[in-house]
């Protein structure tokens, strides 16, 4: 049986109608388990729990304020599609009984750290979802070269490439025709985004590869963009994109799989 809790950091899309309704629903059940809910104030994770309320948006802003902590995150779905939080209002109503009694899981999901031996990037250079290098609007396609572990891959023409985590797999790598990875894998993907040449193919690598990039542009710019927070830099910049030293812990309920989730978001076999 999971840990027993009884205090959590609450965060909230305050901007939607019905994240606000839940939220006043959360606080009158938690009263009734005696689980303290409360609003962090800035650095104020000493919860047991980071709730969040929104769609997968506001989980993946939430996972880049823990980071490194390793407080588990529950998802609270009042968005649209909701892979990583896997929770619905529906669930609210049992929710804090089976928190109360350690009647749900916690599944580990991999990180992706970016770094540069020629300048300090800027914000949170993690992602938890993929890693997205990528030309600017109007500007051509850009020339990606690619290694992996010291060897040369191949350079792609194209209009970016994503390098993505397991959990990423059913995000901006699946649009782009990216494969579908269970999330408990230890592996890193690379899909092209409009590659130039059709023979350029999304390929699956060890988890525990270190990939070194160098991007070559018209526009001698180029945006990297990390789980959507975007940034520009000049290009002929070396870009080391490897594993991250620690995970995002997510809260499951623990009836719920990979592949029911599969069933029921993406309507496989329907």
């Amino acid at each position: 049986m999971a840990q027993v809790i009884a205090k959590i950091a609450l965060f909230g899309n305050e901007g939607q109608e019905k994240a606000r309704s839940v939220a006043l629903q959360l606080y009158e059940i938690a009263k009734q388990f005696n689980i303290e809910l409360f609003e962090p104030t800035s650095g104020d994770f000493t919860a047991e729990i980071a709730m969040c309320l929104g769609g997968d948006g506001t989980f993946l802003d939430v996972a880049s304020k823990v980071a490194d902590k390793e407080i588990p995150i529950l998802g609270i779905n009042v968005g649209h599609l909701g892979f990583l939080a896997n929770y619905s209002p529906d669930d609210v109503s049992h929710l804090f009984s089976d928190l109360s009694e350690g009647k749900y899981i916690i599944k580990n999901h991999s990180v992706l750290e970016v770094s540069s031996p020629q300048l300090q990037l800027d914000g949170y250079p993690f992602a938890l979802n993929e890693v997205a290098i990528l030309k600017h609007d109007m500007s051509s396609m850009i020339s990606i070269n690619t290694s992996v572990d010291g060897e040369f891959l191949t350079t792609y023409m194209a209009d970016g490439l994503i390098i993505g985590t397991p959990t990423g797999s059913t995000a901006y790598s699946l649009s782009v025709g990216g494969p579908i990875i269970v999330p408990s894998l230890n592996t890193i993907s690379l899909t092209p985004v409009a590659p130039h040449s059709l023979n350029m193919r999304p390929i699956v690598i060890s988890g525990d590869s270190k990939i070194e990039i160098v991007i070559s542009s018209r526009s001698k710019s180029f945006l990297v963009s990390l789980d959507g927070r975007s940034h520009s830099y000049h290009d002929q910049v070396s870009l080391i994109i490897r594993k991250a030293p620690y995970v995002i812990r997510v809260v499951t309920p623990s009836e719920q799989s990979f592949f029911s989730t599969l069933r029921s978001k993406l309507m496989w076999g329907r």
